[in-house]
């Protein structure tokens, strides 16, 4: 069961989706930055739900070719860390979905180790084995699945390189 803060949590980003409003690209420069500083102290899981980890991405834009990190709850399986193109169940694959698929070697940082890693699409059956393993951690997945009208969202998975 999540903490009052993870409900809180839970709530505030349910509330704000579902009248559209998509909170990534404006809060994640100042979650980065507390990440980087901190080696992952600060901002390494969800608050309220401690077993929502959280690792920083890069990703290489797929037009313009700058260089973005995106936070991001991810699933660790061996060597394989895995994190879901959700964007809280926005109708659209976030930006760093498209960037990793048109450059897929990268760079993650989980607390304050940084490993080089190579992206790809998990497949159908990749995606039906890791996704309740996403909503074990994190409900409020279903929520944005939900929210995502029909759009099925993608589970990435970065291999070690």
């Amino acid at each position: 069961m999540p903490s009052l803060v993870g409900k809180l949590t839970a709530a505030s980003s349910q509330f704000a989706n579902k009248r559209g409003v998509y909170m990534g690209p404006r809060s994640a420069k100042i979650h980065v930055a507390l990440y980087r500083r901190s080696g992952g102290k600060i901002g390494g899981h969800l608050p309220g739900w401690p077993e929502a980890r959280i690792a920083l991405v890069d990703h290489r834009g797929a037009k313009t070719g700058t260089q973005r990190t995106s936070p991001l709850m991810y699933h660790e399986e061996g060597d394989v860390i895995a994190v879901v193109a959700s964007k809280a169940g926005q109708p659209t694959h976030p930006a760093w979905f498209h960037n990793l698929k048109a450059n897929p070697d990268t760079t993650i940082q989980i607390g304050s180790d940084i490993r080089k890693v190579r992206a790809r699409v998990a497949t159908d059956e990749e995606r039906d084995r890791l996704w309740p393993k996403f909503l074990a951690v994190y409900p409020g997945y279903e929520f944005y699945r939900r929210n995502a009208k029909g759009r099925k969202i993608p589970i990435v998975l970065l291999d070690s390189r």
